[in-house]
């Protein structure tokens, strides 16, 4: 473990059940803090992404920024189908096995939406709320294509100056507005020097062969779903061409509850240092519940296990 103390943060690590070191932030926020956060980042991305929004909410609350396998500082699978949301939700449930975590809240970035969200359908006793990124139980075969087109393929990126181009090629109708501070801040944000000094991305490039394999995505509908009684927020970037406003509005129908706000003018996926994404998830964070009642962690796990029932009898899990 390591502290960087100028990044107020200390790296932690823990086991999967196959033994793999995954690496989580932990921001350790004030001593009387009254929850945890966990982020949870999206599929090419690390810990880098919520430097901005990590230490935000450690000012109130306890941070942890959860690296996938295969991300950042955690350890690359030896078997590349094991990148599908269901190990990344067996990962969760392994770090609060490990930590003794009796609750957290969840704010998830694009697939760590998805993570987040069966988390909460298998595990509902555990979870306060949670905010969901420009992702939902439908994507948009649009942003679908353009990500698949992009994951898991790598070109040389010999110094920062390419690394910055080839950010900026990829995302510049995503953040329009950006200069050349924003998009220094985010090629650093997903690429790493290599010893030779060059540079590739920090994920390992194998994440993208599950997608060449049919049936590795559940239907996420009937796990959203599992959201009833959980309170959540959805952050849609404006512009976002994987999450599109019909799904959000079967969403809000689905949950009643369900909170939705735009980032205009942002594609896929906001930062959540944008004003409206920083001001929506402070006001979900602070009226969510500091624990989760007994009589409401009963009934929550009874009725997971009834929906895994369900799930394993159709042939689902």
């Amino acid at each position: 473990m390591h502290a960087p103390a100028a990044q107020g943060y200390i790296s932690r690590y823990f086991t999967s059940a196959e033994g793999l070191k995954l690496h989580y932030r932990e921001y350790q926020g004030p001593a009387n803090a009254p929850l945890t956060v966990i982020c949870v980042p999206g599929l090419t991305r690390n810990a880098r992404d919520f430097e901005a929004l990590a230490p935000h909410l450690a000012a109130k609350y306890h941070v942890w920024v959860l690296e996938l396998r295969g991300r950042g500082l955690s350890a690359y699978a030896d078997d590349p189908m094991t990148y599908v949301p269901a190990t990344y939700v067996r990962d969760v449930i392994a770090l609060f096995q490990q930590t003794g975590l009796k609750h957290a809240a969840f704010v998830g970035t694009s697939l760590g939406g998805i993570v987040s969200t069966l988390f909460a359908a298998v595990m509902p006793a555990k979870v306060l709320g949670v905010v969901i990124n420009d992702i939902g139980p439908e994507l948009n075969p649009v942003g679908l294509g353009r990500i698949g087109s992009l994951v898991g393929k790598s070109r040389p990126i010999n110094n920062w100056d390419d690394a910055i181009w080839a950010i900026r090629d990829i995302d510049g109708p995503v953040f329009p507005h950006y200069g050349a501070a924003d998009w220094d801040r985010v090629a650093r944000r997903r690429f790493v020097e290599n010893a030779d000094g060059s540079l590739r991305a920090d994920y390992d490039l194998n994440i993208s062969k599950p997608f060449a394999v049919p049936g590795t995505m559940p239907d996420l509908w009937p796990f959203f779903r599992r959201l009833k009684g959980i309170p959540a927020l959805l952050i849609r970037g404006g512009t976002s061409d994987l999450l599109a406003p019909a799904t959000v509005t079967r969403m809000t129908e689905a949950l009643p509850g369900l909170r939705a706000v735009e980032t205009p003018n942002i594609g896929h996926a906001p930062y959540l240092d944008e004003p409206e994404a920083l001001n929506a998830i402070d006001a979900f964070l602070a009226q969510l519940p500091r624990s989760v009642g007994a009589l409401t962690s009963l009934c929550r796990t009874l009725g997971a296990w009834g929906f895994m029932l369900r799930l394993k009898l159709r042939g689902v899990v």
